[in-house]
């Protein structure tokens, strides 16, 4: 049996790749492979697909199922392989929430934003994010989000399923076309440190400006334009009108024009809009002169000429790092994360294939196997049958002094209850008031004037909770500290830090400008003894307004 027998019955080779589709409007579907090693694409072909632009999804579902089939068959790709797809762009865009906001939090309050758009009113969103590379400053923290249409992703999902395939990655037009421009060059010289750049991108919707400085997005805005409502070159003039003054709000060394629309040249735009900047461009539509890569042999001329930056992105995966990126199978922060099953490429002799991380493990697993059996065999069953019997004497021996020692420790405990040391007891009282008497005079001499304390107890055992409410986080800090130093020994630690707010919403809408009133708790209980606090404090406020017929909501605050 040959190498390459091996190699297929231990589910590897190159029908285990992983496969790259692009939805694209202009093109339909793309199913591309790149060699990331020689940056050439390897393996490409589409087909039309339709694609309804108001709706922002793929027209019939069942189109897009008979595409991919007819695409696996002809490059003759093995159909059970895990699939990463580039969809177009649906929504984007910024937003600075609070800094305390957990991931959960700010992916609702995201989710808030999104349902404000027009399509997300009718579809439930799938929200994905990530925070902006830019310094953070304040209580404020920038992040760049972006959303589809869940059902547009399950449908997806489960025609995929349905043939055998698994969709392992989503992602959107806008990251896809810069990680393209940054694998093959294209805009190498803008994507230099600290290099101001626009990407000017068309569609036939309108266009998008994505100010960046290097490989970090900075700003974003997208302006409607109905393009086909022009006719020859009233559109060119139509988007240097508009856009000269959107570029004014966004100055830069360098202009980036991208059309992926037939109805615009890249090109003929460039030369016709009036801005302070180097400018280039690439054509991503049939104005197209030149692949931006070098494709294989075994892809035709007619076909190579389709391939759109889209697919490019998509199929450079892990060979391209950009700052901002989603990935909408996950619905947590860590969006963005590259695929954990990811195949990366193994060369054996004259064989080459690829192979996941989890078929490396298996077969490693599989191999380590393989090789303890004689080991297991002759160090481990041999003496575990010779021993067997002194195992079960050495367990019973074994058994027994726990057994004693467990009669031990009860008549010692016993006998401790039968004295009674006044002296003891009496230094222990003293101890407990001198305690309590620190803890009120450190309390006196730490509490800063924007902090007031809204409960205090000190008990015998030297226990204490402290609650209160601050108009800033750094008092908080203070008094803390303060603490700490009076009260050494009391292993005193910030329990409790929140914003007092009653809801996400309220949190969100919170003005900066404007003082914001944060809740603590500092204590040397364990989170038992302050959860039993808390409750014996709630019932007893239930109990008494069950006595008076009504709720007492005033708190005792004490103010320095």
């Amino acid at each position: 049996m040959d190498l390459s027998s091996i190699l297929s019955q231990l589910g590897l080779g190159a029908s285990r790749n992983v496969v790259y589709l692009s939805v694209t409007p202009s093109v339909g579907l793309e199913l591309i492979q790149i060699d990331a090693a020689s940056r050439t694409v390897k393996n490409y072909s589409y087909r039309p697909l339709e694609y309804n632009e108001s709706l922002r999804e793929i027209a019939n579902i069942e189109s897009f199922k008979n595409a991919v089939t007819e695409l696996f068959e002809e490059l003759k790709i093995n159909i059970k392989s895990n699939v990463v797809l580039n969809l177009p762009m649906v929504l984007f865009g910024s937003k600075e929430l609070p800094l305390l906001l957990a991931d959960d939090a700010v992916t609702e309050a995201l989710t808030s934003e999104v349902e404000q758009s027009y399509i997300f009113k009718r579809y439930e969103p799938v929200v994905s994010w990530c925070d902006a590379t830019s310094t953070q400053s304040g209580d404020n923290r920038r992040l760049f989000y972006s959303a589809l249409q869940k059902n547009v992703v399950d449908d997806i999902k489960n025609a995929l399923f349905e043939l055998g395939i698994t969709l392992v990655g989503v992602e959107i037009s806008l990251t896809s076309i810069l990680k393209a421009l940054a694998f093959t060059g294209l805009a190498e010289d803008q994507m230099k440190d600290n290099v101001s750049w626009n990407l000017m991108l068309i569609n036939q919707n309108g266009y998008s400006i994505c100010s960046m400085v290097g490989k970090n997005i900075v700003e974003y805005y997208e302006e409607p334009l109905a393009i086909k409502s022009f006719e020859g070159d009233e559109i060119y003039n139509a988007i240097n009108a508009s856009a000269q003054i959107t570029l004014m709000s966004y100055p830069a060394n360098y202009l980036y024009i991208v059309s992926t629309t037939d109805m615009v040249s890249a090109e003929l735009l460039s030369k016709r809009i009036s801005v302070e900047a180097i400018v280039n461009y690439y054509d991503n539509n049939d104005f197209k002169r030149d692949n931006p890569i070098p494709v294989s042999l075994d892809v035709l001329e007619d076909t190579a000429h389709k391939i759109t930056l889209e697919a490019i992105g998509i199929a450079a995966g892990s060979a391209v790092s950009m700052p901002v990126k989603f990935n909408f199978m996950t619905t947590s922060s860590e969006s963005g994360v590259e695929n954990p099953d990811e195949p990366f490429h193994v060369e054996l002799g004259s064989y080459e294939f690829d192979i996941s991380p989890n078929a490396a493990r298996n077969i490693s697993l599989l191999i380590s196997i393989l090789l303890l059996i004689p080991v297991f065999a002759i160090y481990i069953i041999v003496p575990m049958l010779e021993t067997q019997k002194q195992n079960q004497l050495n367990e019973l021996n074994s058994k027994l002094e726990q057994t004693n020692n467990e009669i031990k420790r009860i008549q010692e405990e016993q006998n401790k209850l039968n004295d009674f040391d006044a002296n003891a007891e009496i230094k222990k009282v003293l101890g407990y008031n001198r305690s309590k008497l620190m803890a009120y005079t450190a309390l006196g001499e730490s509490v800063p004037r924007s902090l007031w304390i809204t409960y205090f107890t000190a008990k015998d055992d030297g226990k204490i909770d402290i609650k209160g409410n601050s108009e800033n986080v750094e008092d908080i800090y203070t008094f803390f500290k303060n603490m700490k130093d009076s009260l050494i020994n009391t292993k005193l630690r910030l329990h409790k830090l929140e914003m007092k707010t009653d809801s996400v919403d309220e949190a969100v809408s919170i003005d900066p400008n404007m003082p914001t009133d944060y809740q603590f708790e500092i204590t040397n209980m364990t989170d038992a003894e302050v959860n039993a606090i808390a409750q014996a404090a709630a019932q007893a406020a239930a109990n008494e307004a069950d006595k008076n017929g009504k709720t007492n909501n005033a708190v005792p605050s004490v103010k320095k």
